[in-house]
């Protein structure tokens, strides 16, 4: 669990800045543009990570103070991970979860990140491909509760591109 929340910060520190350290990390390279999704490669150390991400197109409440969220999936070994940098600290023990469309998954969380159990990946991923949107919710630490809603438009295409990814 620790080792996605370090791969997420360090994937969300290369998007947002240049790179952590030019020895140990390269900025991002895009892969493709695919509507609302992109796929990137980053090298980080010795190893490349490949992977889709997108940004929330709404974020409820307006007006909170927050930096911005990313929706990652991953692939490791051949299997997706899903993490989210949430933009923000959580509060502990929150009802934090993924929906989309009927369907909800339950996520962990730490700091401003949250995952999902390594057993559910695989059905998010099958549920974002069949979906239309996707909503976020959770409780912040300072009690406030947010819904980040994303599209799911191009979401398989830049899965796809993530999949052929060296």
């Amino acid at each position: 669990m620790a080792v996605r929340t370090l791969a997420a910060v360090t994937v969300v520190s290369g998007l947002a800045a240049a790179a952590v350290s030019p020895a140990h990390a390269k900025a991002p390279e895009l892969l493709g543009q695919f509507t609302d999704w992109s796929a990137y490669t980053a090298v980080i150390g010795r190893d490349t990570v490949c992977f889709a991400l997108a940004q929330p197109q709404r974020r409820a409440p307006e007006g909170l103070n927050r930096d911005p969220a990313y929706f990652f999936v991953k692939r490791q070994g051949g299997q997706p991970e899903v993490s989210i940098e949430l933009g923000f600290p959580v509060k502990d023990a929150p009802q934090t979860y993924i929906a989309i469309d009927q369907t909800r998954f339950a996520l962990m969380t730490q700091g401003g990140h949250a995952w999902s159990s390594d057993n559910a990946d695989g059905q998010i991923v099958q549920a974002m491909r069949g979906g239309r949107e996707m909503t976020v919710r959770t409780t912040s630490a300072r009690g406030n509760v947010t819904t980040d809603t994303y599209s799911l438009m191009g979401v398989s295409a830049a899965l796809d591109r993530v999949q052929r990814c060296k």
